[in-house]
This record gives C-alpha cells, structure tokens and sequence, in this order.
C-alpha cells in the first residue's frame, strides 16, 4: 500500500470523511507547509493525550473538575443533559444557559447496542440526589433515540422531586445540535418544557 492511499485510509477514520473527501485533505497536506502539518499532527495528539473527562459533568477538559463546573458564578441549580461534549460547546455559544452540564457521552439505542447503563446516567442520579438542584434540561437531539433517552433520563428523575424540562422543538426532527444556528439553539432553550 502507497504512503498516500495509507493516508486516504486512515482520514477516512474521521466522521463525516468519505473516499472522496479523504483524497481531497490527503492532497492538500502534501501541499500545505511543513510546519503547519507538523503543528496540526502535534495538536491532535496533545488534545488526545491531555484532555480528559471531567469527573463532575463528563465534559471533556484539561484540568478536572473542568472550567465550567469549577466557575462558581454558574447557576448550581440547574443542570443541563446533553449527548457529547461537542453539545456543550454549542450550548455555551448562546450565552443564555448559565447552568451546569451533564454529558452523557451517547443515547439509549438497542439497534446500537447500547443502554442506559453503557451511558453517564447513574452519575446524573448521583449529582441531583448529593446537591441542590432544582432543574434538569434535558438537551438530547432531537432524534428517536434522544427522545427514548430524554423520557428515560425524566422517569428516573420524577421521584426525586426536580423539574425535568425539554428543550422545545426549535430543531428540526433528526438534525444534530452541532448542525443548529445559535438563534435556534436559542428558542429551544427559552421555550423547553417538563417532561
């Protein structure tokens, strides 16, 4: 195998990356400066090597507990449910959610073999039974999957006493939260609702 089909291979990896897209970043690293890919092969494995998850929310971070849960002017009432740490990112690009977060790092999907257990589920339960929280969103996509995720995550929840609230339908059915404008993003947010 050639060093340049290696490479179309391996960037096939990344999601989203199809033969076709492979071949076009294959071509133009081997245009682009040698330190600028020296620099982006180093920034991969530093970001592999040194991020880690936050013990507290499950958001990937450098140190632990993580920026957003050692912040103490955020609103330790409130936590907000998301799928990735990648979610968190786009929640925070609003500047209107000031709460904490939870990642649960998936959805519930018995196609896909995973369960509530393969989720950070049992730490959520944890956090909301040992503070004082008083609302749980619940930010999964708005997918069949985040949805059986969503009314699973609020059974649990109810009889512990919190509001468990949903982000309204501001997204569109099967879109993924990484995909929505911050406009969007914002109305889902204002106008979520209990579960």
């Amino acid at each position: 195998m050639s060093l340049l089909t290696d490479l179309i291979e391996k960037l096939q990896w990344l999601p989203g990356i199809g033969r076709k897209s492979a071949q076009r970043l294959a071509f133009y690293l081997q245009k682009m400066d040698k330190t600028k890919v020296r620099e982006l092969t180093e920034a991969i494995l530093r970001a592999r090597m040194q991020l880690k998850e936050c013990s507290l929310c499950h958001n990937l971070s450098e140190q632990d507990p993580c920026e957003i849960c050692r912040n103490q002017s955020r609103d330790t009432e409130r936590i907000c449910v998301v799928e990735q740490p990648s979610d968190v990112m786009v929640i925070e690009k609003t500047s209107e959610y000031r709460g904490l977060y939870h990642v649960l790092h998936g959805v519930i999907s018995p196609i896909d073999d995973v369960s509530p257990e393969d989720l950070r589920i049992d730490t959520l339960v944890e956090r909301i039974q040992s503070s004082t929280i008083t609302e749980v969103v619940i930010a999964t996509n708005p997918t069949t999957e985040g949805d059986v995720t969503a009314l699973y995550i609020a059974k649990l929840l109810k009889p512990l006493g919190v509001k468990v609230t949903r982000i309204a339908r501001g997204l569109p059915m099967g879109s993924d939260l990484d995909l929505a404008d911050t406009t969007t993003l914002t109305r889902a947010l204002e106008g979520r609702r209990e579960i």
